[in-house]
């Protein structure tokens, strides 16, 4: 794949987490929200798009090439993320822009460590879901992992960067401070995926010797 097809990709992934955040803060249900959110992931891994928070996990098993790419991806979620918060400000859905704005005035408010772990616990949970799917001999069980591992990270309130690249976008949030957490964010995200798919890894080895 060219960089420019991974960008387009990272960018079409970012659209489908901006969507998903769209049904988020489109219904009253925060249980309904969150379950209507996995729709995203699911359509990532179904048709192989580019997700920072996905693709960070598998970074000690690809080679450098597949370490390169990973700041492109990361900006064509932002640029995704922002196109899909650009098209829904332009319609009769953009009051969702207040609800946004107080979920970003959280993410603010908080500190930097806090907002750190945050971001490692929502990338165990996201790991669970990638690899569940793509691992899971079962198409019951595909689509369970993405289910469930989605649901609960926004059920529990952790912190996912290309989600939180939506909120900013579309609440017109932006400030050096969102940038700063975002930056944190996706640290931590990168520590929780990296460090669940490498221990899982090591297992696994245990299991087969």
């Amino acid at each position: 794949m060219t960089k420019g097809q991974t960008l387009i990709s990272a960018i079409l992934a970012g659209m489908c987490i901006g969507l998903s955040g769209v049904v988020l803060l489109s219904v009253e249900s925060r249980v309904l929200g969150a379950m209507l959110f996995s729709v995203g992931l699911f359509v990532i891994c179904t048709f192989g798009l580019h997700l920072y928070t996905g693709k960070v996990c598998y970074v000690f098993f690809r080679d450098k090439a597949f370490a390169l790419d990973l700041p492109l991806i990361w900006l064509g979620n932002v640029l995704g993320t922002g196109l899909t918060a650009f098209f829904a400000r332009m319609t009769r859905i953009a009051p969702i822009a207040e609800r946004a704005m107080g979920m970003c005035q959280t993410k603010l408010d908080d500190s930097l460590v806090s907002l750190f772990f945050l971001g490692i616990l929502c990338n165990l949970l996201i790991y669970v879901a990638v690899e569940g799917y793509n691992s899971n001999p079962h198409e019951l069980g595909k689509y369970l992992s993405v289910f469930l591992g989605v649901s609960i990270f926004i059920l529990s309130g952790t912190e996912h960067c290309v989600a939180d690249m939506f909120y900013f976008w579309v609440a017109g949030a932006w400030s050096a401070r969102a940038v700063l957490c975002l930056l944190v964010i996706t640290l931590g995200n990168s520590v929780g995926g990296i460090l669940f798919a490498v221990l899982h890894a090591y297992c696994k080895r245990g299991i087969r010797s």
